[in-house]
């Protein structure tokens, strides 16, 4: 994703042609295609609907096509053979632990949110019994529902928690997010887990309208809310601007403003962390994202009255909760709390004490929180958790009771190191040895009352497995590696969904422009031929820090694999592979070096044989979208076929459209002199050049629902690329789909047909650039 999925969208007059002015220039950039931003006017639906047609009279309905590549995706999409990932919602008056599910098949397709116990989950086949069907609720309510998650009320802060009998702990209420055909902004209704049913306005119940609406439990009877209030209640770039405190029985419009930001923040936010169990207070926290890698913050330390509503009898005689204290720390840098710790995450190098120690970017410290908070950061000692090579990178933890889990990558793959937790600090106890070429991730299976742990494991072509394990077992003896001793079981495994046979995994490395070794991944059969002739799909994203790794993908086995293709992941700059430094490398005006790297590998394919010009396709989504917008016009001699799903194309007015503001600090300010200094060089939608004769195919996908980026990107790009490339050999195809949201589809089949769609594009088009 880009962005979180807050955002105000902006209405435009239909047919309005935008007369831009350039930064530092008297020019000013006529966009004729501005008629198309409005998301649902006659007019544009109308060029969605046109465009549509023409796509499958040109390419043929993936639903009919005798590739056979979307009953095989759907097939896999609608499985029972699918893992059925849990999470626990606690014990019932029986003693039982309980197991909560979200499940779509093909009898559901708008899915099930369903319960079994823990032990008869371990079973091969579950009992499952139905907590809410949404495929009912959106047949009663007349709306196409798409569930979007759920926000739980924490148990600790419930009093009713044990309702269930004596020795049950459960959670009792939850926040349900329902979205209108796949859309980021969603519907909230209170949900009762014990009656299981919705709560009603007449009995309290928490019901907020469609908006891109953040809602959390403060306590069972108040509720933290941003959301669209009205006039100045969201920032410039969507997000909520303010935080409402809504007491349960009181009206939102009527709830008190508890926190706010400023208009050019990118969005408020408030927490609540209940440490108790790891001998720590609860910590309420607020945040102003300045940017979206910078941010503001406040932490104070309160009571479990403090949460309580104003008027609670429980609050009588409690003296008022300390005063918020900025933490200071840079605003780049992450922060959060285990136990009495304060760990503190790192994006760029710290120097906590004039003259003292520097912390290195990337890095993961840990200090006593209380002392940080009263005494400031410079009178307070650091431990460092994790410090990054050139090729190592952090990924993140995970707390069970006892015990920390840090997850690491080295040189793209994975690692797990486990940590005692103490009151002054965390102990190494054990891990694994060796980083593999695997996805390997581990998550508590109850935060605060076990050690337990769900561990995930996926490959390439290794298929998702979930195993249980136990962090206090993770005990490394004389060296070896000690994954065997956190293991305890084998839960479930997805059987392989399309042939492996000698198929082989290779890192490979390619040069960019600049001298920098870019890894990437190659999926292929065992001894393939090196004639240029292997139908090759190379995807990237190279953005947001977000990395890619080993992950089991069917549906690229099964519409690409299979058939003989040769998959690719390049692990470009601008992701977070190799931490921070990695990212940054590609921020702003240095974004072209992203484009080089993906430039590089493909480069790197076809000088090696793998693949030639013809027989090579790119595909991206969303950031990604707009490296193939890139890779269409900076190299289309390089590129057979693209598909660019779900883009950002037109770069000038990006930050005008839906939640576009809040991405200035990925890409730069087009209402500064950074168009004119780089940005310019980065727009597709601009640097389209009618001398050129002949650009590779390309299938442009987005959706109508996309609330995130905006679809005029991609109508406008396909609109601009029509008109100019009439008489020339610019092939174009164009597929809207009416709902999805920016995942693209909505339901499965829906999915399947996006899928199959862009797939039977792709190797069709390389197969006609075979060589005899």
């Amino acid at each position: 994703p880009l962005a979180k999925s807050f955002f105000c969208p902006s209405k435009l007059s239909h047919r309005m042609t935008a007369s831009i002015s350039t930064a530092g220039s008297d020019k000013a950039i006529e966009d004729p295609y501005t008629w198309l931003e409005e998301v649902e006017s006659p007019e544009s639906l109308e060029f969605a609907k046109s465009a549509n047609d023409a796509c499958l009279d040109a390419l043929g309905n993936p639903e009919t096509s005798n590739t056979g590549t979307y009953s095989k995706v759907l097939s896999v999409l609608e499985s029972d053979d699918r893992i059925a990932y849990v999470g626990k919602y606690g014990i019932n008056g029986q003693g039982e632990t309980m197991m909560y599910n979200f499940w779509k098949d093909s009898n559901n397709p708008k899915g099930l949110w369903r319960k079994t116990t823990f032990e008869s989950y371990k079973s091969d086949e579950p009992v499952w019994e139905t907590v809410l069907d949404l495929d009912a609720l959106a047949e009663k309510d007349g709306i196409s529902w798409v569930y979007k998650g759920s926000s739980k009320l924490s148990r600790s802060l419930d009093p009713l928690s044990n309702s269930m009998g004596e020795g049950s702990d459960m959670f009792t209420r939850a926040l349900l997010n329902l979205s209108r055909g796949g859309a980021d902004a969603v519907h909230i209704k209170e949900f009762d887990l014990i009656k299981e049913d919705f709560v009603s306005e007449d009995e309290g119940g928490f019901i907020l309208p469609e908006a891109k609406t953040r809602a959390s439990y403060k306590s069972r009877d108040v509720l933290h809310v941003g959301s669209d209030f009205g006039e100045g209640s969201l920032t410039d770039s969507g997000y909520p601007r303010v935080i409402k405190e809504w007491v349960r029985g009181t009206k939102i419009e009527d709830a008190p403003i508890v926190f706010e930001g400023e208009a050019s923040d990118v969005s408020v936010s408030v927490g609540i962390n209940d440490q108790r169990r790891r001998n720590g207070p609860i910590y309420e926290s607020r945040s102003r994202a300045l940017t979206f890698y910078t941010t503001k913050r406040w932490v104070r330390r309160v009571q479990y009255e403090h949460l309580l509503a104003p008027n609670d009898p429980k609050r009588e005689g409690i003296e008022e909760p300390e005063d918020f204290k900025e933490v200071d720390v840079q605003e780049d840098a992450s922060v959060s709390y285990v136990g009495k710790r304060m760990m503190i995450s790192l994006r760029s190098d710290w120097e906590p004490v004039p003259g003292g120690q520097t912390y290195k970017a990337g890095s993961l410290l840990d200090t006593d929180a209380d002392a940080f908070l009263t005494k400031g950061k410079e009178s307070v000692e650091y431990s460092v958790l994790f410090e990054p090579t050139e090729r190592t990178a952090y990924d993140g933890y995970t707390c069970t009771k006892n015990y920390l889990i840090l997850s690491t990558m080295d040189n793209v793959k994975s690692k797990l190191s486990f940590y005692k937790i103490g009151d002054d600090g965390f102990t190494y106890v054990g891990g694994d040895k060796e980083a593999q070429i695997l996805d390997s991730s581990a998550s508590p299976i109850d935060s605060t009352d076990s050690d337990e742990i769900w561990l995930y494991t996926s490959g390439y072509t290794q298929p998702s497995a979930l195993s249980l394990g136990d962090a206090s077992k993770a005990v490394t003896d004389s060296g070896e590696d000690s994954k065997q001793s956190y293991h305890l079981e084998d839960l479930k495994s997805l059987p392989a969904m399309y042939d492996t046979t000698d198929l082989v995994v290779t890192q490979k490395f390619a040069t960019s422009k600049d001298g920098t070794e870019i890894p990437y991944f190659v999926i292929s059969k065992k001894g393939i031929a090196l004639d240029g002739n292997n139908p090759t799909l190379l995807y990237g994203y190279g953005g947001f820090e977000i990395s890619l790794g080993p992950k089991y993908i069917a549906t690229v086995g099964l519409a690409w694999l299979e058939r003989g293709g040769v998959y690719v992941e390049a692990n470009i700059r601008g992701g977070g592979e190799f931490g921070p430094t990695w990212h940054q490398a590609g921020l702003k005006a240095n974004r072209h070096k992203i484009y080089e790297d993906f430039i590089a590998v493909g480069e790197d394919l076809c000088s090696s044989k793998i693949c030639k010009p013809a027989t090579l396709a790119a595909r991206g989504g969303s950031n990604g979208g707009l490296l193939m917008g890139m890779m269409y016009v900076m190299r289309p001699d390089l590129f057979g076929a693209i598909h660019c799903a779900v883009p950002l194309l037109d770069m000038k007015r990006f930050h005008t459209l839906l939640a576009g503001a809040s991405w200035m600090a990925e890409y730069g300010d087009p209402d500064s002199s950074d168009w004119d200094d780089f940005l310019h060089k980065y727009s597709p939608y601009h640097l389209i050049d009618e001398s050129v004769d002949k650009y590779p195919p390309m299938l442009v996908t987005t959706s109508t629902r996309d609330d995130r980026v905006h679809p005029a990107h991609a109508r406008k790009m396909v609109k601009k690329l029509w008109d100019l490339g009439k008489d020339k050999d610019w092939p174009i195809y164009y597929y809207e789909n009416i709902e999805g949201g920016h995942g693209g589809a909505a339901d499965a089949k829906q999915s399947a047909f996006m899928t199959s769609l862009a797939y039977d594009f792709m190797f069709d088009t390389l197969s006609k650039g075979k060589s005899a």
